[in-house]
């Protein structure tokens, strides 16, 4: 008989709350979710109320089978899973599929997993909470209706196979319309103009000051006419203004503040920060870390307090009870921090738990830390024969505060901080000597592409998304294809730098920079591009940002118990399964096609499209059906939206005639796994770093040379009695082979000595060992 029986999501929270627990308590874990929605006929019904059909997954029903006996033989049932709306459902979850009863549930709640936490929820236990189980049965029912109404839509009216979400569409309409706009962006030069002056310290040794023009020149000639007018020039101390600022600690962590500075400082994607978090989470290192709250509580702000006092001293400690900004914070009740703040460090932690935990830890503590003061003076310096002015900055810290723990990193968009040095003493009026003057010709740049970080700050600024769906928002889209994460290769660009020296001359240099360099960004696929725009026509709401973020809201008023879920569901529903039926009907098939000219050849249209399995490039009569298209598949890294007619009239080189080699023609080809050579009869795969349109005979004739010498170097030896038997060298040594069964051979052995009639025993005798296959898979052994 079991007393009290606990029953948590993970087998790593059940081992730390076990702990301290006493004997009466036995604590088992569910593995997640035991039930979803079922599949057949989206198991939600519409006509009546919405409601739900749920199914245990055939890999859950063995774990259910055990719970319900356990809960069967306990006395008391505590659920003791996240206190979240996803928690809070698989709590309810718990008691629907086991058949618990009311009067044996206890329902415990805890942001962080101690021993006092756990004690001080066993001793207040609640009931389950039906408005937050609705809230979540809701957004599980709209994703449902969504995915299962929509994604037949787009596999007629797009390509087989695809798929569509409700917040997850949203998303992918973030990342294209910024790709859209950064290929619409214009890019316009100009000249930036800085200087260098030398001015005295009052030792022998001159110091020098940095400072910019406050005037970008838009015209190359321009910025010469000012070097010119610089020429002779004296340059003066015009005015000095220092000011004292003071900058303040960013608050603890939330998710998604947590999830941006991870991908910042420690390069981890959003997926990675969650999984760590969990770990640190369950193992009672941190607290719960899915939570748009920045508050703290007094046990954490007293101990707070003692561990700034006791290590860096009292003047760089400040209280501060921060307030959650969004009126919608509804996960957990307190910020991310350690359980424990004199737990510096923890030995047993692996190394990307430890960097996460450091992390966490510097921001928590630093949000009570004292403001950095510092002491910022700029410098207007004057040109006698110029109406602009150089700015210099520096900038003094007065009191580090704060800073002595963290300082928090910036978005690529936010630009680069002020370059900021320390001047010497300086008063107006005083004279400089120009050492030199550059004006360096720069480009304007279109806005950054989304980081996975960007892209959950823009979510939750649009107040799409809560703390628990940022992660499975944003690999969603990369594993259904619409996104993907990668590296690509900036492109050569020249710019001029023109200079002034201190001898009066002004030199003229063209130098190079890469540009347009990616790394670690989020881009849009072909398909994306197509989904998008097919979506934005003809589901409008389902795509806006302000209606996607009205739902959210309503969902949070579902949680408090505001509004009914039913009215709510139902004033999506009609609407938007109205409008699917509507696309079905009338809306024509989405293809992505773009006009690139005309086929110098034929004389026939050049298109690029989307077609049943990819991107292709098309020559075709729009006029004349009779004439068949000839189509050929778009290479790694061409796109539809940026394929030009010479990029398209490329692909269709091929198949082509590279050369000769033993008395036989060289025919370089494109297949379905990639460009080969064929040759007498066999094909050669061409390795990708070779273009197949300008490999030459000799590459030809060494990739042919070369599998061929593989092969020799694979065959140990053959037999003219039956040349399907063969002795080679596999991975794990040599092997006999007729190219059905694989035969070891006895320790020993040597494999070129061995007979023909040796050969057949042992494959004979290997395969008297292997089991029967047949259209059922694998067999019984005979």
């Amino acid at each position: 008989m079991i007393k009290n029986l606990v029953i948590v999501e993970s087998p790593a929270k059940a081992s730390t709350i076990e702990k301290f627990l006493g004997k009466d308590f036995t604590v088992t874990s569910s593995y997640g979710h035991i039930r979803d929605l079922a599949k057949k006929d989206m198991g939600i019904d519409t006509e009546k109320g919405f409601i739900p059909s749920y199914e245990v997954p055939a890999d859950k029903k063995k774990k259910v089978s055990e719970l319900k006996k356990m809960a069967a033989e306990a006395e008391t049932v505590w659920l003791a899973t996240d206190e979240d709306r996803e928690g809070e459902a698989i709590s309810w979850h718990l008691k629907e599929a086991l058949h618990i009863p009311s009067n044996k549930i206890k329902r415990i709640v805890f942001h962080e997993i101690t021993k006092p936490a756990i004690l001080e929820a066993v001793q207040n236990p609640r009931s389950i909470d039906d408005n937050l189980v609705d809230a979540q049965q809701s957004r599980r029912i709209l994703d449902r209706l969504v995915g299962f109404e929509l994604s037949p839509v787009l596999w007629k009216k797009v390509r087989p196979s695809l798929s569509a979400g409700r917040v997850q569409s949203v998303a992918v309409r973030l990342i294209v319309e910024r790709e859209k706009e950064i290929q619409d962006f214009v890019t316009r030069d100009y000249f930036n103009v800085s200087g260098l002056f030398r001015v005295s310290d009052g030792s022998r040794k001159d110091v020098i000051i940095k400072a910019d023009l406050d005037k970008k020149f838009d015209e190359e000639e321009s910025a010469i006419n000012f070097l010119r007018a610089c020429i002779g020039a004296n340059f003066s101390v015009e005015d000095l203004e220092k000011k004292e600022l003071k900058k303040t600690p960013a608050p603890p962590f939330t998710t998604s503040t947590l999830q941006q500075e991870a991908a910042r400082k420690l390069r981890f994607p959003v997926s990675k920060t969650m999984r760590v978090a969990q770990n640190l989470y369950e193992a009672g290192h941190i607290t719960y870390m899915r939570t748009d709250s920045v508050n703290l509580s007094d046990f954490a702000l007293a101990t707070a307090r003692e561990m700034i006092t006791d290590n860096f001293g009292s003047e760089y400690h400040h209280f501060r009870k921060y307030k959650t900004k969004s009126v919608n914070a509804q996960e957990a009740h307190e910020a991310i921090r350690p359980t424990y703040f004199n737990n510096r460090k923890i030995s047993t932690l692996t190394r990307d738990e430890a960097a996460l935990y450091d992390l966490i830890w510097k921001r928590a503590l630093a949000s009570q830390m004292s403001d950095a003061r510092i002491e910022k003076t700029t410098v207007d310096i004057a040109v006698s024969t110029s109406p602009h002015k150089f700015i210099a900055t520096g900038e003094v810290i007065l009191f580090d505060g704060f800073l002595k723990l963290y300082i928090e990193s910036r978005d690529e968009d936010e630009g680069d901080e002020e370059d900021s040095a320390i001047l010497p003493p300086l008063k107006t009026g005083q004279p400089l000597w120009m050492k030199e003057i550059t004006a360096t010709q720069r480009y304007t740049r279109p806005s950054a592409r989304y980081t996975e970080a960007a892209l959950v700050k823009k979510l939750e600024e649009l107040g799409i998304g809560r703390p628990s769906t940022y992660a499975p928002i944003i690999s969603t889209i990369q594993d259904r294809g619409y996104v993907v994460k990668e590296e690509r290769e900036g492109k050569s660009r020249n710019y001029m730098k023109l200079t002034l020296s201190d001898s009066g001359k002004i030199s003229t240099e063209e130098k190079t920079e890469i540009t347009g360099a990616d790394k670690g960004k989020l881009f849009p696929t072909d398909i994306a591009f197509i989904v998008n725009d097919f979506l934005v026509k003809y589901f409008p709401n389902i795509l806006d940002f302000k209606f996607t973020a009205k739902i959210e809201k309503q969902l949070d008023d579902i949680a408090k118990g505001d509004i009914d879920r039913v009215e709510m569901l139902k004033k999506f529903y009609q609407p938007f399964h109205k409008t699917v039926r509507e696309t079905l009907e009338t809306s024509e098939r989405a293809t992505g096609s773009r006009e690139l000219g005309k086929d110098p050849a034929s004389g026939l249209d050049v298109i690029v499209r989307m077609a049943k399995y990819g991107a292709v490039a098309q020559i075709y009569s729009p006029d004349n059906p009779e004439i068949k298209p000839r189509m050929a598949s778009l290479k790694k890294g061409q796109r539809i939206d940026t394929l030009s007619l010479e990029e398209a009239l490329d692909l269709f080189r091929l198949p082509r005639i590279a050369g000769e080699y033993e008395g036989e023609e060289l025919v370089v080809a494109e297949g379905r796994f990639g460009p080969y050579v064929k040759h007498q009869s066999k094909f050669y795969s061409i390795p990708r770093d070779i273009d197949p349109l300008s490999i030459t005979e000799s590459e030809c004739i060494d990739l042919i040379n070369s599998k061929k010498d593989a092969e020799a170097a694979r065959n140990i030896k053959s037999f003219t009695e039956d040349p399907s038997v063969k002795v080679l060298n596999g991975r794990f040594g040599p092997y006999i082979t007729n190219g059905k069964v694989n035969a070891k051979i006895p320790k020993g052995k040597e494999p070129r000595e061995i007979t023909f009639a040796e050969a057949l025993q042992y494959i004979e005798e290997a395969a008297k060992k292997e089991p029967v296959k047949g259209r059922g898979g694998r067999g019984k052994k005979k």
